[in-house]
């Protein structure tokens, strides 16, 4: 019977910048304020820590550096994803190197893949590694939305333990929950969604929001998991105004500059991700007041 990595809240990392690095201090805040927060797990090098203008050598550094900041307090999940097979592997190798306690490992994207390749580029990717591999389907950025029945396939395969689902599709949520098996485990990959998500027995949700505001996401998410909800419903309404600004631009733009308004300078995001817009700005002024 597999184990859930984590129940509740992972943050989906903001990759901090200083120029052109990685800021190595403030991504020790970062983590700091994500466990004291009561949050479980972090994924670094994720769509919101900015993979794709990451290089190798700036994961492996990333990887390394955040479990050695983040101890025991957070579990460290490495984003290894990529639509090239072997270098999805060697990410993965990496990741496993650096202590990592798991991968997430979004679809293959722009080249794309049959239900048959998906599989097989999983299925290699998880035979390379013995670490624990959740799977990312993201429609909105890869072009590819994963069939429930390739999640019933890849369950089979010991260490992958489920998937981090952030396509919006409630009635899906359902299936892979009545499809696939009980400890092939689910977890929300929109903000927005978390309530009715875990209402559908997912264990946690993967959060952009939580970067911002840890202990709302936390407080939301294990109501709902104690069955509160209730509480979780009003918590859910009460940050609409901000799971809807998180999405005003590109992801990770608005988060980025939402960090930096609340005294957590990030930097902003890598070309071709550009700053805030000045009409967002002054929303995100305006939400903070």
């Amino acid at each position: 019977m597999r184990k859930p990595l984590f129940t509740g809240v992972c943050t989906a990392l903001v990759t901090p910048f200083l120029g052109e690095s990685i800021n190595d201090p403030m991504l020790n805040v970062l983590l700091r304020r994500q466990a004291e927060a009561g949050v479980e797990a972090v994924v670094l090098a994720g769509t919101t820590g900015e993979s794709a203008t990451l290089s190798t050598a700036e994961k492996a550094a990333l990887f390394a550096k955040g479990k050695e900041f983040a101890g025991n307090d957070l579990k460290i999940i490495a984003g290894t994803g990529s639509n090239n097979t072997q270098h999805a592997i060697e990410l993965s190798l990496i990741a496993e190197q650096t202590g990592a306690d798991g991968l997430l490992v979004v679809s293959p994207y722009y080249n794309k893949a049959t239900p048959d390749g998906l599989v097989a580029h999983y299925r290699a990717l998880a035979e390379a590694v013995s670490l624990p591999v959740i799977l990312y389907n993201v429609p909105g950025r890869t072009g590819v939305d994963i069939p429930v029945s390739v999640y019933a396939k890849l369950a089979e395969i010991p260490n992958i333990i489920g998937v981090k689902e952030a396509s919006s599709d409630i009635e899906k949520f359902l299936r892979i929950r009545t499809q696939c098996p009980d400890d092939f485990f689910l977890w929300c990959g929109n903000d927005s969604m978390t309530v009715p998500a875990l209402s559908l027995g997912a264990k946690g949700v993967i959060s952009v929001l939580s970067n911002l505001l840890p202990q709302q996401m936390c407080m939301m998410a294990y109501s709902a998991l104690e069955g509160d909800f209730e509480t979780a419903a009003a918590l859910q309404r009460k940050l609409l105004p901000w799971t809807d600004f998180l999405f005003k631009e590109v992801n990770p733009i608005p988060i980025k500059a939402a960090m930096a308004e609340a005294g957590y300078d990030c930097g902003i995001g890598r070309l071709p991700l550009t700053p805030l817009s000045q009409e967002n700005q002054a929303l995100l002024r305006k939400l903070l007041s």
